[in-house]
């Protein structure tokens, strides 16, 4: 493993992921979790020389220029502020631009919030529609066809050359589920028989309804801090040590292969050449699972697994197992508010890290390395993030 990058985890905090009808909104789930962080970092408001913001769509939170908003909520005025998108992986790539601008060597603390109310802001058909332009909005979005339906049609062909099917997606959503259920934030603890997942209703083949993430509302926070610490700011807190990130081409029908991730692969390239560590060094993972094929796209393209269909079946991916997966239950279990879910895998990949979180998932003993993945699109944006812990 190289030397650390010189950009530590100092504070990290997620709200509750759910669908929120007290009347609150994105400014208040933001506050929340900054403070939470905040307070955790050990550091000031005056020592946060920079705000990165993710949040997906204007249109959830009916707010251009989010990061200025939040920065004057905040009592961040004075800090550079930004916002970044990049549909499904805006939460990663707000983490990465705020690596980058300490290594920089100009800014020694910031802030990243990810946040998005993707349930009680529209309608579920209204935000079917929207996400739908996360492709090409003219010759997919505006054609009527839906994010479902493109990811079926990745998982039919990734099925095709990999053996995998409707077990492997029924057991993935059964599991993730239950990780959920000891996660008090959580959107959807459940916990599903086989056949109730079997015979729910059918999406798009193979997708039924129990294979899909739900829309959520939350925020996520971190701190992140350079090598110059304040003084005050925790000192044995987990390091990110490598990122990477890739694209594809957003046709799906362009690609040489249209189930494979191929672009989660060369992110993932980029960030193990960084850290300089291989994939048997990683412990524990928090994967992109909009839906259950989608999380065994990206073990395949992660290289996470030699035989997937057995390490699933053994446990390998439970908490308790030898490469544990979404131990907070994914999106598909702990919720999917868009901008938020890249912040909270790299907040809850510091907890763990640092044997902070839920007790009831913490494994016992504590992981050295973990690993943050996201994409938008059909995996058309990917992002990676590694972190190690203090002792790693």
């Amino acid at each position: 493993m190289r030397s650390p990058s010189g950009v530590t985890v100092t504070g990290a905090a997620v709200t509750e992921f759910n669908r929120r009808r007290d009347n609150s909104s994105f400014r208040d789930w933001s506050a929340s979790a900054f403070e939470q962080a905040l307070r955790m970092s050990g550091l000031e408001r005056r020592d946060i020389d920079a705000l990165v913001v993710a949040s997906e769509s204007d249109f959830f939170t009916l707010q251009l220029n989010p990061a200025s908003v939040l920065a004057s909520d905040l009592g961040l005025t004075g800090a550079a502020c930004s916002r970044v998108e990049g549909g499904g992986a805006s939460g990663q790539l707000a983490v990465h631009a705020a690596v980058r601008a300490i290594q920089s060597g100009h800014i020694d603390h910031v802030a990243v919030i990810g946040v998005d109310p993707s349930a009680s802001q529209l309608d579920p058909a209204t935000v079917k529609s929207l996400y739908s332009y996360s492709f090409d909005a003219w010759t997919d979005g505006m054609s009527g066809i839906t994010s479902t339906a493109l990811y079926a049609l990745s998982f039919q062909a990734f099925m095709q050359h990999s053996g995998l099917g409707i077990s492997e997606l029924a057991e993935v959503t059964r599991q993730n589920r239950r990780n959920a259920t000891h996660n008090p934030g959580a959107h959807l603890g459940r916990t599903h028989t086989l056949d109730e997942i079997n015979q729910s209703p059918l999406i798009a083949s193979p997708y039924r309804r129990l294979h899909c993430s739900p829309l959520s509302d939350g925020a996520a926070a971190i701190i992140l801090s350079g090598s110059r610490l304040t003084p005050g700011a925790r000192r044995a807190a987990p390091s990110i040590i490598g990122i990477g990130a890739a694209s594809d081409t957003a046709h799906l029908g362009a690609r040489e292969n249209i189930g494979s991730f191929a672009a989660k692969t060369r992110a993932m390239q980029r960030a193990l050449k960084e850290a300089d560590i291989r994939i048997a060094d990683i412990d524990t993972a928090e994967l992109y699972d909009a839906y259950a094929g989608a999380q065994l796209q990206a073990i395949d393209a992660l290289g996470l697994s030699d035989n997937i269909a057995t390490d699933l079946l053994d446990g390998a991916f439970a908490p308790t197992g030898t490469m544990p997966v979404n131990i907070s239950g994914g999106l598909m279990g702990q919720g999917a508010p868009v901008g938020a879910t890249g912040v909270a895998q790299t907040a809850n990949c510091a907890l763990l890290l640092e044997g902070r979180y839920h007790p009831p998932l913490q494994p016992s003993a504590l992981p050295r390395i973990a690993l943050a993945d996201t994409h938008g699109g059909i995996c058309t944006t990917a992002a990676v993030t590694l972190l190690a812990g203090a002792r790693a």
